[in-house]
């Protein structure tokens, strides 16, 4: 079963998500973050959800503030307030009675969910998909030209996914406040990395570089001819079967 609700942030907003919820009641839960610019309707996460829930998980995919169908305004997006949204996410599946707690994400939202476990001792298990390794507060969606815009005035327009959006200076300047160098050695979560060796967004080469900052309990699968959205059904499938069964395994590990 799944069903549309809607839970408040620290900000007073509305977040939007559905909630799957598997026949028999279970304690274990996945919490699913979207990527930069999308929703929790993407097809990674919501084939994900399903197989997830049919394995006896209750899962939660939701729209980040100022994305989808949540409130908010899209340039105050940054990963400070995520990382609180999916925080406050964790609560929404704790008064539903789930105690056993893994995050996963794609792409930003996979570095949304690997920081907030980091920062969440609930947390079990992470798993990234398309996560990028390098600095958070990069600038490479933009042109020249975009570039010198922000240079100039701290903010800056761009086009993405069909709908014109705003970045402020705070965005780069919160980004930047995550160094990866010292948040991921001391992850105590175990972890999976999952990259397509096609990803024409984040290079795989990302992901070999992720696990070696925590090359003890992480996993790194490369998955061939995938690119960065998993657009093709063979490689999202062997994604989903991939996660499905390594959150399976993590929680049976822990008595769940």
């Amino acid at each position: 079963m799944q069903k549309q609700i809607q839970f408040p942030n620290h900000w007073g907003e509305t977040l939007a998500g559905t909630f799957h919820v598997p026949t028999e009641d279970s304690r274990r839960g996945i919490i699913l973050g979207h990527c930069f610019t999308c929703s929790r309707h993407t097809r990674i996460l919501r084939d994900l959800s399903l197989a997830l829930v049919e394995e006896g998980f209750k899962v939660l995919r939701f729209d980040f503030s100022g994305n989808g169908q949540s409130e908010g305004i899209f340039s105050e997006s940054i990963y400070s307030k995520q990382i609180s949204d999916m925080k406050v996410a964790a609560s929404f599946m704790s008064a539903e009675g789930v105690s056993w707690f893994g995050l996963a994400g794609h792409s930003m939202g996979a570095m949304v969910a690997l920081l907030a476990a980091a920062e969440m001792d609930k947390v079990r298990a992470v798993c990234t998909l398309a996560a990028k390794a390098s600095a958070l507060h990069t600038t490479h969606f933009l042109n020249e030209s975009q570039l010198h815009v922000l240079q100039n005035t701290g903010r800056v327009h761009f086009v993405s996914r069909g709908r014109n959006l705003e970045l402020t200076d705070a965005f780069f300047a919160d980004a930047a406040r995550y160094e990866l160098s010292k948040v991921l050695p001391s992850l105590v979560q175990r972890w999976l990395i999952v990259h397509g060796d096609q990803d024409e967004i984040i290079p795989v080469k990302d992901a070999h570089s992720l696990h070696q900052y925590k090359p003890a309990d992480t996993e790194l699968a490369i998955i061939p001819d995938a690119d960065h959205m998993f657009s093709q059904d063979a490689q999202r499938q062997e994604v989903t079967d991939l996660v499905v069964k390594w959150f399976k395994k993590q929680a049976r590990e822990d008595g769940f």
